[in-house]
């Protein structure tokens, strides 16, 4: 986490304040982070693009894959400032062309993400973009996607993630099936948040 890599970042409280939290949402006992009051301030979405352009610039990014829907948010503005193309991770039925897909299993069921053949090379380095960690899930399918077709995946980035959730993440993506090239993809975060109320999955 950021916090932890560089001390307390003067930019941390601004983006802190910047979040709203909802309790009871979307089902009693969870904390909702709602980022869009960050989104209706400039200087602290700003802020926020920044912090992963700072650290992604001189990595030699190809490409920056965001995950439907609120990766979109970040994605696309950290791709053109670093120059690099940014690649839609969507639902499916949302692409028009020819897909490849990966399926992964949620608490009731299970979901997937597609991605346009050909939107990455073989050997490309792609940076994947969310805005928050609260399992795992997607961002390990989303790595399962990208290896399929042939691409480094050089590291996952999120603005939220739950305390101490970097420490078990090549644990839970070992777990979700990933092939262990994928359980050494690093994790970063911005900010930690707590969920929960009370002790109940989320």
């Amino acid at each position: 986490m950021l916090e932890e890599e560089n001390g307390v970042d003067p930019r941390l409280q601004a983006i802190s304040a910047a979040i709203r939290v909802v309790p009871h949402f979307p089902k009693p006992g969870i904390m909702f982070n709602d980022i869009t009051p960050l989104l209706l301030r400039p200087e602290v979405f700003k802020d926020v693009v920044e912090i992963f352009v700072d650290r992604y610039r001189d990595m030699g990014i190809a490409a920056v894959a965001g995950i439907e829907a609120r990766g979109f948010i970040f994605g696309p503005s950290i791709a053109l400032a670093i120059g690099a193309k940014f690649i839609p991770l969507r639902k499916p039925r949302k692409l028009p062309g020819e897909v490849i897909s990966e399926t992964y299993v949620l608490e009731y069921g299970t979901d997937c993400l597609e991605m346009h053949v050909g939107a990455v090379q073989p050997g490309e380095r792609i940076l994947i973009i969310d805005d928050v960690i609260a399992t795992g899930g997607t961002l390990s399918a989303a790595i399962r996607l990208l290896e399929r077709a042939g691409a480094e995946v050089v590291e996952c980035a999120c603005l939220l993630g739950l305390p101490k959730f970097k420490a078990e993440w090549k644990a839970r993506v070992h777990s979700c099936g990933v092939p262990s090239v994928a359980s050494d993809v690093p994790l970063f975060i911005v900010r930690s948040f707590s969920c929960l109320l009370k002790e109940i999955s989320c």
